[in-house]
């Protein structure tokens, strides 16, 4: 029983920055867009999110507010969403570009732009940017008093997530009330269906597709910036998003573009990740414990904390993986040495190829 209720409330911590990022596009695809640079705008949304919140509270000092914290960010990263969608939105819509390839463009320039921002600021300070224990508190603490999460069985499950979580439930809930319940979320599901047909029934076609490509892409931003102040802990990692955009663009499909179904939907997938992320050792030989290895990256990618390295007996999950019902970011079993560049070599392969040397598993 224990088991379970951990593996849910890490399953809610995980998806709920996918819950983000896939009301965002389905949002963005009902006025009949396809944006496939949901990565990219997570990623200049979880940069300057983090940004944002980290030099308030170096300008601020003593006197910050955690609550003040929490808006700047979210409207930071908002901004930065909405800005990439905007340029989306122009390529596309006006200049009627492909949506493809203009999607898989803004994901390149978006996780560079992420990236750059985030080194910059690492540069700048000359250390890892991180908000304070405090500000993390209030990113991951949750808005119901302690009665309530310390209830048998239901507290942990129902009071004990951060606000985005709740955030996240109520906008998606908001999100599918307007398409299903609203005049204009009627027009705007006619552009999605037929532009010509709304069109001809004086609907601005244009003004419908913009509005819904700019804030949706703002939304799926703001999934960045959860999944870096929540997940990752409030500290940039130049890849520390890597992949989590591209869950959100398979899981409007799973979905099939409802805002409801997203709700499970991203529970499922994170529930799916954490499996994926913390099996255990003896299940995976490759997998080793390498406390070296802290605050490098798992096998998704995502960078963990450097500051408290514990080490995993074997059979076992990943060290402090459900402490106290959450995820905790200490070192987890990482990979061994031959898959830290990136792609795993064949143990019997020599140590370096030529340059161009085409590899296929079924060829030595």
């Amino acid at each position: 029983m224990t088991f379970l209720l951990n593996l849910i409330t890490a399953a809610v911590l995980y998806g709920t920055p996918l819950l983000y990022g896939t009301s965002g596009e389905i949002l963005t695809e009902k006025s009949g867009n396809l944006n496939l640079g949901v990565e990219g705008m997570m990623f200049m949304g979880g940069a300057l999110g983090l940004g944002a919140a980290f030099y308030y509270e170096k300008l601020a000092g003593a006197a910050v507010s955690a609550p003040l914290a929490v808006v700047i960010a979210i409207a930071a990263s908002f901004l930065a969403g909405a800005l990439a969608a905007l340029l989306f939105s122009f390529l596309t819509i006006t200049l009627r570009a492909n949506q493809n390839v203009t999607g898989l463009a803004l994901t390149i320039f978006g996780t560079g732009v992420g990236q750059y921002i985030g080194e910059f600021m690492r540069v700048r300070e000359g250390t890892y940017v991180a908000v304070s224990n405090t500000l993390k508190g209030a990113f991951n603490g949750s808005p119901f008093p302690a009665f309530l999460q310390e209830l048998p069985v239901v507290g942990r499950l129902l009071f004990s997530h951060s606000i985005f979580t709740y955030l996240g439930i109520a906008l998606a809930v908001a999100m599918g009330l307007y398409l299903h319940r609203s005049r204009s979320g009627l027009y705007l599901r006619a552009v999605g269906e037929s532009p010509a047909t709304a069109d001809a029934a004086g609907i601005s076609v244009t003004r419908c597709k913009y509005l819904a490509t700019v804030i949706g892409g703002g939304i799926s931003a703001i999934g960045g910036m959860v999944y870096i102040m929540t997940v990752v802990g409030g500290v940039w990692n130049h890849e520390g998003l890597s992949g989590v955009g591209w869950l959100a663009v398979a899981l409007v499909i799973f979905c099939l573009w409802s805002p409801y179904r997203a709700i499970w939907g991203s529970i499922l997938f994170g529930g799916l990740l954490i499996l994926y992320l913390r099996m255990p050792i003896d299940l995976i030989p490759d997998r080793i414990p390498d406390p070296a290895l802290c605050g490098h990256r798992d096998r998704a990618g995502l960078y963990l904390h450097a500051q408290q390295p514990r080490q995993a007996a074997a059979g076992q999950f990943g060290p402090g993986v459900f402490p106290g019902g959450a995820v905790s970011h200490g070192c987890l079993p990482a990979f061994p040495a031959a898959w830290r560049g990136g792609t795993r070599r064949r143990r019997d392969a020599p140590e370096a190829r030529r340059p161009g040397e085409f590899s296929s598993p079924g060829r030595r």
